[in-house]
């Protein structure tokens, strides 16, 4: 028994290491940071001096109308990005799963490879591709009579969805076909024996036996769309975009921290917004696992 207890903790160690490295250090670190603010001594002639603020700073997050309004930008995002990314993903890896597909490895590929792109150079791409002066596509819009403005208030957000679904849908589409290519096919076999056809194999058959796989892109998704950042941030240099420096909680605190050097308000910013991505991901657990009992 203590050899296997041994054995159990050389081999766990490297993970807790690890684990404790990039995630425990850096959160406690934060944490102890967002209770702390700079004060300027004398009439702002002398130097600065740290001092304990308790929850000031996480008052003052709260009470900023710009850090509110973030999180609903991130409301508007997740109720158009998550449906149509999950829509898509699994439209797609159905359509490949089912017997009339042709070619499935090219398309795989050349569905995978844009989330190969470095999201930056992505963003990048795609604000060539959105600018009216560069972009082809712009051009060829107007000549067909179809006027739009990707970098207006209407149109930051689709841009920015726009951007995130071609990054990731082709990820996730290759996680639904990984779970769908696991399903027995003698199951299959016996829903076409009892004449199933093929739309309702998709829907009785498949995606009740993929449920596991649509709970994990779906939370993987959610912590993801509360991460945004990189998009947005590339559309708000320099395009003339709508999109504004705490257009989101996490350029929010990224505008707090290296804008305004405030790096308390920086921090308890992010504590709020890691607070907000654990409950939801906690309620999106519970959801899911509820239906998958019921089911």
């Amino acid at each position: 028994m203590k050899a296997r207890t041994r054995a159990a903790t050389v081999l766990l160690a490297p993970f807790f290491t690890l684990f404790t490295a990039v995630l425990v250090v850096p959160i406690g670190y934060a944490v102890w940071l967002s209770l702390f603010t700079e004060k300027q001594s004398g009439l702002g002639f002398g130097g600065s001096e740290t001092v304990f603020s308790g929850l000031d700073n996480y008052l003052a997050a709260l009470g900023d109308r710009a850090f509110l309004d973030g999180f609903g930008v991130l409301l508007a995002y997740c109720l158009l990005y998550i449906p149509l990314l999950l829509a898509g993903a699994l439209a797609l890896a159905l359509l490949l799963d089912s017997a009339l597909a042709r070619a499935r490895r090219f398309f795989q590929l050349a569905l995978f490879l844009p989330h190969a792109v470095p999201g930056i150079i992505a963003a990048l791409i795609w604000v060539y591709l959105y600018t009216p002066q560069l972009s082809p596509v712009v051009r060829a819009m107007e000549s067909g009579g179809i006027g739009f403005d990707f970098f207006s208030p209407s149109g930051a957000l689709p841009s920015v969805v726009n951007i995130a679904l071609w990054e990731w849908l082709g990820y996730n589409m290759v996680i639904f076909y990984a779970a769908l290519q696991a399903i027995d096919r003698s199951v299959l076999e016996a829903a076409t024996v009892d004449g199933a056809g093929s739309w309702r194999i998709a829907r009785s058959v498949k995606l009740p036996l993929i449920r596991a796989s649509l709970a994990m892109v779906a939370l993987f998704t959610v912590i993801g769309s509360l991460q945004l950042f990189t998009e947005p941030l590339i559309l708000n240099k320099g395009t003339g975009s709508a999109v504004s420096s705490t257009w989101t909680p996490n350029m929010y605190a990224y505008s707090a921290a290296f804008d305004r050097n405030d790096y308390g308000l920086a921090a308890a910013a992010s504590v709020l917004l890691a607070l907000t991505a654990a409950l939801l991901s906690f309620a999106v657990t519970r959801v899911t696992g509820r239906r998958a009992k019921t089911a």
